[in-house]
């Protein structure tokens, strides 16, 4: 097995310990990404990978968007057999959109759709209820429109909820410059008003899990927010995403425990420190990239509250859809 199927165990920096963090019970959650992607044809592959998250019977799952390629089609019809997919979960699933799913449908391969209307689409679609994830076993989740309703009323898709004192926030950040588009100037609007909302968002949730006294604080969002332009890999970070990488390094210097940041959009498992914009590490945060595309797997984590590593990280593979 390759180095980087080897279990790997996140060393957080948190400072907890004695009676209270010996009583709480250790659970265990998946996060999936960038699937089925490859359309009709990674159906199968996902029944599969349902099928063994299932078996396993985790806490929860999370899905960090993309459910289908750039070169497919964002037609209801594709979204809704992906929604089908998502009702298998026997437990919970929570979803956050990713720049397939939207920002990129104005592509020709992809249909030529106008992305705010896909966006509208899919809110509808996958959000059907608003303070309930998806799945077989629902969780209550809040909503930052419901949350923040004077300023963020349209951000259903952004949610958080409490977990064995452990807080979950997901944030509408994704792919393809977040779309930041300046040749579309509609798109940067979108842009300017979700970035704004993500970073309340973010802010809020370092607020309320350092309140409630929290173990540790897992974000997740669809884009790899430390990408670069094409073939400049050691260029500056892309500019749409510097303020939520500041957001956490801001909440991360107050919180002082253990943060795991989930993400997809590269496709493939890699699990590092989460650097700031000097590509320095900040103490205590963990980036957690999930498989994708061609790699029809997951991540099982384990949360560990009575050992010195909050979290624990390790692939879950389904054999049958090849090894990565």
């Amino acid at each position: 097995m390759k180095p980087v199927l080897r279990t790997i165990a996140i060393f957080a920096m948190a400072l907890l310990s004695g009676p209270c963090l010996a009583q709480k019970e250790p659970f265990q959650f998946v996060a999936l990404g960038d699937m089925p992607y490859n359309i009709p044809d990674d159906y199968g592959k996902f029944d599969r990978l349902i099928d063994r998250i299932n078996v396993l019977k985790p806490a929860f799952s999370i899905h960090v968007g993309d459910i289908v390629s750039g070169l497919t089609k964002c037609s209801e019809e594709n979204f809704t057999k992906v929604k089908t997919r998502f009702d298998r979960f026997a437990g919970a699933l929570i979803y956050t959109p990713g720049d397939n799913d939207w920002t990129d449908c104005h592509r020709l391969l992809m249909g030529r759709y106008d992305p705010l209307e896909r966006l509208a689409y899919l809110r509808k679609l996958f959000f059907p209820e608003i303070g309930k994830s998806l799945g077989g076993m629902p969780l209550a989740l809040e909503n930052q429109s419901l949350v923040m309703p004077e300023a963020f009323s349209n951000y259903i898709e952004n949610t958080r909820f409490l977990y064995k004192n452990v807080w979950f926030a997901s944030a509408h950040v994704v792919g393809s410059l977040n779309n930041h588009d300046p040749d579309r100037p509609a798109m940067v609007a979108e842009y300017e008003a979700r970035d704004k909302a993500n970073i309340a968002w973010i802010d809020d949730a370092f607020r309320l899990a350092g309140q409630s006294s929290a173990l540790g604080l897992v974000l997740f969002w669809q884009a790899n927010v430390h990408a670069t332009p094409r073939r400049t890999p050691d260029a500056p970070f892309t500019p749409p995403f510097h303020n939520t990488i500041n957001a956490v390094e801001r909440g991360a210097a107050k919180f002082k425990r253990p943060v795991l940041v989930i993400y997809g959009d590269f496709h493939f498992f890699e699990v590092q420190p989460f650097v700031n914009l000097k590509r320095e590490p900040i103490p205590g945060v963990t980036r957690l990239q999930v498989f994708g595309e061609k790699h029809v797997h997951a991540v099982r984590v384990r949360v560990e509250p009575s050992n010195p590593a909050l979290f624990a990280i390790e692939p879950l593979i389904v054999p049958e859809n090849g090894l990565p």
